[in-house]
């Protein structure tokens, strides 16, 4: 007979971390589980979380590494926007120590965390695995999806996905920058923006998304910065536009699984934990009363949408103009 959890969550990043952590402070019995080996790992993320969403990871200060209090826009042919608060915004981070402490919170708290294991099907109320001990089977009584823009588990399900897909690249280097001002270059890529934030000590992240031709983009865009040949490129996924349906069969879509990234800035840990918060808090009220109905799971929607629906709606529609 293959183990029983009330919540299994797929994705080990800050949004499957924290709503594993808010389950388990709950009191359920929580699987997390993740592919990859190493949590943190790979980075696929700019870094820079505002001061709130920073706040919504609920960890201490050891993974930052700079703080910023405004930005800097420069356009196509020079010209120059500063926009300083004075005050701190922002915080640089590191993601890899960003993402084992949520993850070490969890576990404190109770989940049990399984890395190097995919979901590779869900079965009625069952997922199937592949990892270091092969084929394994976990029943659950909700699962929570946070396994990323690709979302296995929302096209195992045949989900309508996020209307929009961003390719992004992204490079670390040496760079001397205003450590204080993160820099926006609107014309970099006419899709979204391109953009270079100092991490401190004479280093920067230097990136870029966009739909067409983003490598070739982001190879002039560092010509034109400047930047080192010291890199260390990594590349990702920005899904925009949340998914119609973000619930269904005992399943609740959070993150990037549900496309719940910021279209005006591409942001995704704020509104991410948000979503694990309340995926988290439907899902204990559905194992209290034994009712995983898509009814039940309805309520899931209910609270996201009042607590940021009518922002991230608004930030597509600016997106598409």
């Amino acid at each position: 007979m293959s183990p029983v959890y009330d919540v299994i969550v797929a994705g080990a990043g800050p949004v499957g971390s924290s709503a594993a952590r808010e389950c388990a402070k709950a009191g359920l019995a929580v699987l997390c589980i993740e592919e990859q080996g190493t949590i943190g790992y790979p980075v696929q993320c700019a870094g820079l979380l505002s001061l709130a969403a920073f706040a919504e990871c609920e960890t201490g200060p050891r993974s930052i590494l700079n703080t910023v209090t405004g930005a800097r826009v420069i356009s196509g042919t020079g010209r120059v926007l500063e926009i300083d608060a004075k005050i701190p915004k922002a915080h640089v981070v590191d993601r890899g120590i960003l993402d084992r402490e949520i993850a070490e919170s969890a576990a404190d708290a109770g989940a049990v965390f399984m890395t190097k294991t995919a979901v590779c099907d869900v079965q009625e109320n069952r997922v199937v695995t592949r990892g270091m001990n092969g084929s394994e089977e976990f029943r659950f009584r909700v699962l929570i999806a946070a396994d990323g823009p690709r979302s296995t588990i929302a096209r195992l399900y045949g989900m309508e996905r996020a209307r929009t897909y961003l390719a992004g690249i992204q490079a670390e280097g040496r760079l001397s920058r205003d450590r204080g001002l993160v820099e926006l270059y609107p014309d970099a890529s006419p899709e979204f923006f391109g953009w270079v934030i100092p991490t401190g000590n004479g280093r920067v992240r230097a990136g870029m998304c966009g739909t067409q031709q983003v490598p070739e983009r982001f190879a002039a865009f560092v010509r034109r910065l400047g930047l080192s040949s010291d890199l260390h490129m990594v590349t990702g996924t920005l899904p925009l536009g949340v998914m119609p349906r973000t619930y269904c069969r005992r399943t609740l879509f959070t993150g990037d699984a549900g496309g719940f990234a910021k279209p005006t800035s591409g942001g995704g840990v704020y509104t991410g934990i948000r979503t694990a918060r309340h995926a988290a808090a439907v899902a204990a009220l559905c194992c209290e009363r034994d009712d995983f109905s898509d009814k039940a799971l309805s309520e899931y929607e209910k609270r996201w949408q009042e607590d940021m629906g009518k922002e991230l709606a608004l930030g597509y529609r600016l997106f598409l103009m």
